[in-house]
């Protein structure tokens, strides 16, 4: 299946048949004509097709199994829930380090799926136990049922953070493993490549928004433990797919010296060097026990992984927004009136789709119409370059969040007017279709920021590194997560002390708009000082086409 129609023929492909640095599955160079490419990519993506759909098909409701179930109010499951995001977008960092140094990116998958499909059986078990809800501890009569609700919480986020655990081994390697089916040398996989990460994109998306439907329906109208034991036996299934693809794959030949002791080793050195030469960046670097090209090979790596920090805390208040779609988005519309056929009602977390709509739709027109249309005119493979990417999806998140301030702003004036500022079971006489464009520009966002930083990430570090360079794209989402906990915690305090939280459990008395006017705010500053990294920024690699010709 040859997803990329659209190779120009000055692009020859002249490389040699064999590749020193990957070998197949019997240990030998692997050979272009019968590894890699689109077959073992295909393979890959629909392995993160199935984990997608199992991930999503039980982190996009859990807001409202925390607060309903479990019992939490509404500030305290948002803020769990961004606290357990945040781990989980933060462990790729540690399961890149294992894959890059010692196991190799295949068996990491291989050991991560196990755990995850450990996780997620653990779940399921969980979710089938009977409940007691956290308001039946306050009567000392109920001990009992006190305890067997702490047991019942304790077994549920015990088994959540397994799955973080799993995914943190599982998504940096298996997209880096994708990513190596594709030569960078090699002028036509490199396109090629261009095409991959916003294919792969497409399909976790596509299979995020069915799992977002179906599961959430599930959950909601038939029973939590079906809802969660479906993506388990989806999990296993992804497991058995990854492995029928192994004589496929090219795999990358692991270095011989640990390339976190080398780069770690260089940082020391660079450290010393700045320090006696008065912090010169472009000073030597004395590092006794390295080669003069090692040593030299080593400083490069070092700098370069340095002068991605600006860049990568320039994203961070994005992670900020992508928190809320899964959060405040589904108990906004928890309140209105969600049925779209007589008695037939929309699940709150069903909304979520609407981002999933929008990136299945626009990466064909990006990746077929606009990137080579632009390519005629900047001669870069991908169109644009990936900062240029990066910053129009950070605008478009931002345009996001003041549409949602403004969705709010008419949701609360619509329930002052019908009375409902003191029934907040009672729906809001407004439509569910006043939510969606915040959603479809949040997905169109996330076509350019998203894959751009996984692009970005995975390009711009050493090819040694590259399960940590999308680690460090998940570590932004993370990070994003643990600052936006942080903020409704320190928020919903300071606003509780002064009369009303702007989360309280009542959302027709809270004011999620004021919150959304502040991340706008904070998202307009992250703009502009990405503007600035991103113009003094030099890239690692040359990207022009005619560079390579």
């Amino acid at each position: 299946m040859e997803l990329n129609l659209d190779l120009d023929p000055i692009l020859p492909s002249s490389q040699p048949e064999s590749m020193t640095e990957f070998v197949n599955s019997r240990g030998q160079p692997a050979t272009r004509s019968t590894t890699g490419g689109w077959t073992s990519a295909l393979f890959i993506i629909g392995v993160e097709v199935a984990e997608r759909c199992a991930y999503y098909g039980i982190s996009s409701n859990l807001i409202t199994y925390l607060t309903g179930p479990l019992g939490e109010g509404t500030a305290t499951a948002a803020a769990a829930l961004n606290t357990w995001s945040g781990v989980a977008t933060m462990l790729p960092l540690l399961g890149a380090f294992i894959a890059d140094s010692w196991l190799g990116r295949y068996r990491t998958i291989v050991f991560a799926s196990l755990l995850y499909i450990m996780g997620l059986g653990m779940l399921t078990i969980s979710s089938i136990i009977p409940s007691t809800s956290n308001s039946h501890c306050n009567d000392s009569t109920n001990q009992k049922n006190c305890t067997n609700a702490s047991s019942h919480k304790a077994l549920f986020f015990f088994s959540l953070y397994l799955v973080a655990f799993a995914q943190g081994g599982h998504k940096p390697c298996v997209q880096a493993f994708g990513a190596d089916q594709f030569d960078q040398s090699d002028p036509r996989e490199r396109i090629s490549k261009n095409s991959f990460f916003n294919w792969w994109y497409f399909g976790i998306c596509a299979s995020g928004g069915v799992a977002v439907v179906t599961m959430s329906y599930v959950q909601d109208n038939i029973s939590w433990g079906l809802g969660f034991g479906i993506p388990c036996g989806i999990m296993i299934l992804a497991l058995l797919l990854f492995l029928l693809g192994t004589r496929t794959y090219r795999y990358f030949v692991l270095e011989e010296e640990n390339p976190f002791i080398r780069v770690g080793r260089s940082f020391v050195a660079l450290a010393r060097s700045w320090k006696s030469k008065g912090f010169c960046v472009r000073g030597p670097v004395d590092v006794t026990s390295l080669s003069d090209e090692d040593n030299a090979d080593a400083s490069a790596e070092a700098k370069g992984l340095l002068r991605l920090f600006p860049i990568w805390a320039t994203c961070l208040i994005y992670g900020v927004l992508f928190a809320q779609s899964s959060t405040f988005f589904t108990k906004q519309a928890s309140t209105l009136d969600r049925k779209i056929s007589g008695d037939v009602e929309v699940p709150p977390a069903a909304l979520q789709v609407f981002i999933s709509v929008a990136i299945i739709c626009f990466i064909p027109i990006y990746d077929k119409l606009l990137v080579p249309l632009t390519r005629k005119f900047t001669r870069i493979p991908s169109g644009i370059t990936m900062l240029q990417r990066i910053g129009t999806g950070m605008a478009l998140s931002l345009l996001a969040v003041v549409v949602a301030a403004l969705v709010e702003i008419k949701r609360l004036k619509t329930a002052k007017e019908y009375g409902l500022v003191d029934k907040p079971k009672v729906p809001v006489p407004m439509s569910l279709w006043w939510m969606v464009p915040q959603y479809l520009l949040f997905g169109m966002a996330d076509v350019f920021t998203i894959v751009g930083m996984q692009e970005f990430f995975y390009d711009q570090v050493p090819d040694a590194l590259r399960s940590l360079g999308l680690a460090f794209y998940l570590s932004v989402l993370g990070v994003g997560s643990f600052i936006s906990s942080f903020l409704i915690s320190v928020i919903d305090k300071i606003s509780s002390a002064k009369g009303k939280s702007w989360f309280s459990n009542n959302l027709n008395q809270a004011h999620l708009d004021y919150f959304y006017w502040f991340l706008a705010g904070l998202s307009a500053f992250e703009i502009v000082l990405f503007l600035y990294f991103s113009k003094i920024y030099v890239y690692r690699k040359r990207v022009r086409i005619d560079a390579d010709v």
